[in-house]
């Protein structure tokens, strides 16, 4: 994209905010792994709202650094796109059309690199909602307890105490 390639070239410290957004990716997966990690020290799969929304999380931050990944459009690109994609292939009755409708196509190309580029761009909206109900089954269990001892005393509504904090 020659709007990626102005920014890296032209734009004072382009080529740092761009490197930045691809570094910081594997950065923010390390601290999700590391909480999905802390949440299954603690116990938190119990509580199976907020796990289950929280693996939906961690599936679509992965679809977003895939989409991501592909977008330079290089050959580790191309073929990652190619060989990724072809795996929803397996899927019994829907996995060909699926692959097809992704591509938007019979193979990888500039179509394919305009939808990844638009949902690289409109999945993290997604996501951001999806922390938000998170957030909201997270503090309706009570999650912020790793001790497991019921405290019930001197407790306040979360709403508006501590939203304005979230």
């Amino acid at each position: 994209f020659s709007s990626v390639t102005h920014i890296c070239r032209d734009v004072n410290y382009g080529w740092l905010i761009r490197y930045l957004h691809a570094n910081g990716a594997s950065m923010f997966f390390i601290c999700l792994y590391m909480h999905v990690g802390r949440g299954i020290y603690y116990g938190s799969y119990t509580y199976l709202e907020t796990w289950n929304i929280g693996i939906i999380l961690l599936f679509a931050v992965m679809a977003t650094a895939f989409m991501g990944y592909v977008l330079p459009w290089g050959q580790m690109s191309f073929w990652g796109a190619t060989v990724i994609t072809n795996l929803l292939s397996a899927i019994p009755y829907i996995g060909t059309t699926l692959v097809e409708w992704i591509w938007g196509g019979f193979s990888v190309d500039k179509a394919t690199l305009t939808r990844f580029f638009a949902f690289h761009f409109i999945l993290p909206f997604i996501i951001a909602a999806l922390v938000m109900v998170h957030l909201l089954f997270l503090h309706e269990t009570g999650s912020n307890n790793p001790s497991g001892i019921p405290s019930d005393s001197d407790k306040i509504p979360f709403h508006p105490y501590y939203t304005i904090k979230d």
